[in-house]
């Protein structure tokens, strides 16, 4: 099989170095990739936002199957102008991929089917959304309604705070995604991420992970796109994953048909599980970053004809088994991340991977034949354990042995997990 690949960062090599180990494959191709990438594909220069490019570049090295990494050329509709052209594509259609497209979309889906949720308005103009904070009170979460890049929620723990997040969202800090504003109730519990496939009619569930949002450690400063995750999730327990398909996969995929927007791609729920149980946050329409890394870790299952049957309508045939190690990944940033940073910093160093750990590239690029760091998030160190604890061990080993000077982790990746495994 020829696939090609579309995306740059440390999700796309996750998926390439996973996809690369494929029997099935015959050539794999990613656009426009990164350095890490180039060690498992031939990369190639396409714009991808020029779908008629991609297209002709699909036509011409005959490509079999074309999996899309990241989430703006599936809003852009990237995946139905692939199948228009009759070409098989892992990844949701345009009008599905308003799942993560658009907050208020999601929040006035999870209102039609019951899928359980925090209490939403969505605004048009600064004035109503700041009276509609004034009247609930804080803590509350303000929502830029679009993408953006992860950096769009305030969860504000004060009234000031909230306002100030609507001023921004209003002022233009999220560009055109900050156009319509979701503000919603604050939620309690503890988060996680859940990975679910659907091909429009079945479900499989892949496996759970937490990911750590904030830039410093204890959870301490902005939002960031993720500095860290691990797999499995310990609070997502069976009976919670059970009940996350039962009270909001299912209805989503079946409320989606019954809307005309059949989904088929995969699902990432962002969950806080609160005293009631499993609660919606957001829904993302790809495999999360840096999440994807630590699945792709674990997974001991072909990944190719998973994603195939998911883009052709035959799920039901195909099963993910996975390994019962733990899987964590440390992001190395640029310092000043998540504000503004130096680009084309030299990387001088990465270590070399064995059967436990492995650096995947984020941001970074080949300049005057050296490695440069392009992006905020840069390297992701990933590392396999039979606990968290052993995981996260060899993860900061591994990272202490990247010889980055702009480069910054945080040191507590996995706290939740190694403090239950302790207690």
């Amino acid at each position: 099989m020829k696939v090609l690949l579309i995306g740059s960062g440390g999700r796309e090599h996750a998926l390439a170095w996973k996809i690369a180990q494929s029997p099935l494959l015959d050539e794999l191709y990613a656009a426009p990739g990164n350095p890490g990438i180039s060690d498992h594909a031939t990369l190639v220069a396409l714009n991808v936002e020029d779908h008629a490019a991609v297209i002709a570049f699909a036509k011409e090295k005959a490509i079999d199957f074309v999996v899309v990494g990241p989430e703006a050329p599936l809003v852009a509709g990237l995946a139905d102008d692939l199948r228009a052209a009759g070409i098989a594509t892992f990844g949701p259609s345009k009008a599905a991929a308003q799942l993560e497209g658009s907050k208020g979309f999601t929040k006035d889906l999870c209102a039609r089917y019951d899928i359980p949720t925090g209490a939403y308005q969505r605004f048009k103009s600064a004035e109503p959304a700041k009276g509609y904070v004034r009247a609930q009170g804080a803590p509350i979460v303000i929502k830029a309604d679009g993408l953006a890049a992860g950096k769009g929620v305030t969860v504000a723990m004060t009234e000031a705070e909230a306002l100030a997040a609507i001023d921004d969202c209003f002022d233009g800090a999220f560009g055109a995604a900050g156009a319509e504003v979701v503000v919603e109730a604050f939620l309690d519990g503890e988060e996680a991420s859940f990975f679910c496939l659907s091909d429009g009619k079945t479900a499989l569930a892949l496996a759970t992970a937490q990911d750590h949002k904030r830039v410093g450690d204890g959870d301490t400063g902005p939002n960031t796109g993720g500095m860290g995750a691990y797999s499995p999730a310990p609070v997502m327990t069976s009976t919670m994953v059970e009940r996350t398909m039962k009270e909001i996969i299912e209805p989503t995929i079946s409320g989606m048909a019954k809307d005309g927007n059949p989904f088929s791609g995969v699902f990432f729920a962002g969950l806080m599980i609160t005293a009631k149980g499993p609660e919606l946050i957001e829904y993302n329409v790809r495999f999360g970053d840096p999440e994807c890394q630590v699945l792709m870790m674990r997974l001991k299952s072909d990944l190719l004809p998973i994603l195939y049957a998911t883009a052709t309508g035959t799920l039901d045939k195909v099963e993910a088994e996975w390994r019962d190690d733990a899987a964590l990944t440390v992001v190395l940033a640029s310092k000043g991340y998540p504000g503004a940073y130096d680009k084309n910093t030299p990387i001088a160093h990465i270590p070399e991977a064995s059967e436990e750990a492995k650096v995947f590239h984020a941001g970074t690029a080949l300049k005057d034949g050296g490695l440069v760091a392009t992006g905020g998030r840069v390297l992701n160190v990933t590392a396999l354990g039979k606990t968290v604890t052993e995981a996260q061990a060899r993860a900061y080993a591994l990272a202490d042995k990247v010889e980055w000077e702009n480069g910054f982790c945080r040191r507590d990746i996995g706290w939740q997990a190694v403090a239950r495994e302790k207690a």
